[in-house]
């Protein structure tokens, strides 16, 4: 897997996935001098965490989910105060609505951020995972 990245002045990069070609400009805050014309890097490792726990549970579950109507997560990430200030501890919520067991859910979200989603696994975090199934917290 590669990834190009272009300075594009002040504090913005532009990086282009060489395997999807899909590209994405990342800024600083205004505080810190950038222009606040894209998301933060951290918090585009925030948004690959998600994908690849979202993905792990399409596939994990792929014989529920004609029975899945949404898939959401949330997920907020704690940094360090002192440098690096890479995450910390990483809160994951994954909320889905269906006629799916909660048993079989869990196992999948378990399942992800045990051995199979890579992001997670690259992280240095505590990483707590929460499932919650048509509305209710498992």
């Amino acid at each position: 897997m590669k990834v190009k990245t272009k300075w594009q002045g002040g504090m913005a990069f532009n990086s282009v996935g060489e395997s999807s070609g899909y590209d994405v400009t990342m800024d600083a805050s205004g505080e810190v001098g950038g222009n606040d014309s894209g998301p933060r890097p951290m918090e585009m490792v925030l948004h690959g965490v998600a994908g690849c726990m979202g993905i792990d549970l399409c596939v994990i579950m792929r014989r529920e989910m004609d029975k899945i109507e949404s898939i959401e997560i949330d997920i907020e990430g704690d940094r360090r105060d002192t440098e690096p200030k890479s995450f910390k501890k990483v809160d994951l919520t994954v909320k889905i609505r269906g006629d799916v067991k909660a048993k079989v859910a869990q196992r999948a979200v378990d399942l992800s951020a045990d051995k199979y989603c890579s992001a997670i696994n690259s992280l240095n975090a505590e990483v707590i995972t929460h499932l919650e199934l048509n509305g209710e917290r498992q």
